[in-house]
């Protein structure tokens, strides 16, 4: 994505993120979110990746390690695109979104010298997400997995 391309989705995800509790602003601001950490991952760049993350965010600490081990073998990897299945506004305001979020990754290609390997497609998961803006920057404060119904229902059987 061209810097332009980049300078005008981040427009469009702002001004969308102005209707608070609209998911379309909010999944705006989530595609837009997920473009940018794509783009750190593509350019092995740690700092651009934590920057994503509020400050103490374990799930930004998480995301940086990751990264850094995969650098650390030689490989960097592009194409990473989430797939986005299904979204639930839980709260929205000016400056905080919290979500439900299900998607998975696909397209993903590990690369380094003489390497070419095409991540597998991960199965869909679902988050909870905590999406906080400063200025027109959303960063992820907050991460967790969300237990399923399909668990819950055969946790309650067993």
């Amino acid at each position: 994505m061209t810097f332009l391309q980049q300078l005008v989705h981040q427009l469009l995800a702002g001004l969308l993120a102005l209707a608070p509790g609209q998911p379309a602003g909010a999944s705006a601001v989530l595609h837009d979110w997920d473009d940018r950490r794509a783009a750190a991952w593509a350019a092995g760049d740690p700092v651009a990746l934590g920057s994503l993350y509020a400050a103490r965010a374990s799930a930004g600490r998480a995301d940086v390690a990751m990264l850094r081990a995969w650098r650390a073998r030689g490989l960097r990897v592009r194409g990473m695109r989430m797939q986005l299945l299904d979204l639930e506004v839980r709260r929205a305001t000016a400056t905080r979104l919290d979500l439900v979020v299900t998607d998975r990754l696909a397209g993903a290609v590990a690369r380094g010298p003489g390497v070419r390997l095409p991540l597998p497609e991960a199965g869909a998961s679902t988050r909870r997400v905590l999406l906080v803006r400063s200025g027109s920057t959303w960063r992820v404060a907050q991460a967790s997995a969300v237990r399923t119904t399909s668990w819950t229902v055969r946790s309650r059987k067993e």
